[in-house]
């Protein structure tokens, strides 16, 4: 029998809008929620050639381990696909193979077994991941800073996002990525950018800090990686190639640019909202310097600072599952004409920052 919405839940999560395959079970306590599992199945291997993600490649993959996915998270959480009372699934955005193929994969269990499915926006996993980590109270505001994706949400509800400001072209991800392979170091970027940075001079190149000199919270990273193309092609020019040294002080040179326009960005976001918690989500969070210039400009605001574990930061299942859970409660239910969308922004009412097609609003 379905649960009534003041019973607890026990719900399965889907995730698979790039390229991580993801599910996780998620039941509800009296407090919150217990993650009984969660299982991600990486593809960095298969795409390690092509110096990005490729979307067929990543698209097939999750065609291929959805089911083993799952499979492997009931195992985990040891409970049987009766046992799940409903299902929580990406919608969107995200690359639209990977999501069509979480999306038809939660509609063929929720046929074969009658129980309810919600849709989530991938977004909305991330933006809530703190009430499920730590309880959080609306309102908060929330950074999402991740490979794709970079905007400030005042959080005020599941279904309640004001965007405050984001990137208006490259996310900081990207960015790490795209400076990663200028200097050859491989991907993922931001770790090697990261570990690289660590033996390098931050002052050592005056790369710019896009848009501090205009008001607002949006952001902007394309014309920092150009900078640091032409500070790399400079010194190939004038001493015939990159030493090691070279490498680790532009790579600490961008990333202090990259701390510095956050941190003023989130200032100027925390005074603008006065919000009492600034939390951060998305895999640049797992950056060290940019995490602890973001704990600093909350403590000079007077608000609490939240980072999930990085294993929450990241795309995992278990956020889509709470954040289903949040629908759920508010009586949300989705049927079997639930689409994939590649484009869904949370703050509908907010202008298009990166443009609109006929498919809506990317961002």
């Amino acid at each position: 029998m379905t649960p009534s919405p003041q019973d607890c839940w026990t719900v399965l999560g889907l995730e698979s809008s790039c390229d991580d395959t993801a599910a996780a079970v998620l039941r509800e306590t009296g407090t919150g929620a217990a993650i009984l599992s969660n299982v991600v199945l990486g593809q960095t291997e298969l795409h390690a050639a092509f110096g990005g993600v490729v979307p067929e490649i990543a698209a097939r993959a999750h065609a291929e381990k959805l089911d083993l996915a799952v499979e492997a998270a009931l195992a985990q959480a040891d409970v049987t696909l009766a046992e799940i009372d409903a299902i929580a699934v990406t919608a969107g955005p995200g690359l639209i193979g990977g999501v069509m193929a979480g999306v038809m994969l939660a509609k063929g269990l929720a046929a074969a077994t009658g129980k309810p499915m919600v849709g989530v926006n991938h977004l909305a996993g991330h933006a809530l991941t703190p009430r499920l980590t730590d309880g959080v109270a609306f309102p908060y505001l929330m950074l999402l800073v991740s490979g794709g994706h970079c905007q400030f949400l005042l959080v005020e509800g599941a279904d309640s996002f004001t965007r405050l400001g984001g990137t208006i072209d490259d996310a900081p991800g990207e960015a790490f990525d795209k400076v990663a392979k200028l200097l050859g170091l491989g991907q993922p970027g931001g770790p090697l950018v990261e570990a690289e940075a660590s033996n390098g001079d931050a002052t050592r190149f005056a790369l710019p800090r896009p848009l501090l000199d205009r008001p607002g919270c949006d952001m902007s990273f394309s014309g920092l990686k150009t900078a640091v193309l032409r500070a790399r092609d400079a010194l190939v020019a004038r001493q015939g190639g990159l030493h090691a040294q070279d490498r680790a002080d532009i790579c600490a040179s961008f990333q202090a640019a990259m701390a510095d326009v956050l941190a003023e960005k989130t200032r100027r976001a925390l005074s603008q909202t006065q919000a009492p918690v600034l939390a951060v989500a998305g895999g640049v969070a797992a950056n060290q310097l940019l995490r602890a210039a973001l704990e600093q400009v909350a403590a000079e605001a007077g608000a609490r600072f939240l980072a999930p574990p990085l294993k929450l930061c990241t795309d995992n299942a278990a956020m889509i599952a709470w954040a289903g859970l949040e629908r759920l409660r508010a009586g949300a239910r989705d049927d079997m004409s639930l689409a994939a969308r590649p484009r869904w922004p949370l703050d509908q009412t907010a202008a298009p920052m990166l443009g609109a097609g006929k498919k809506g609003a990317k961002a």
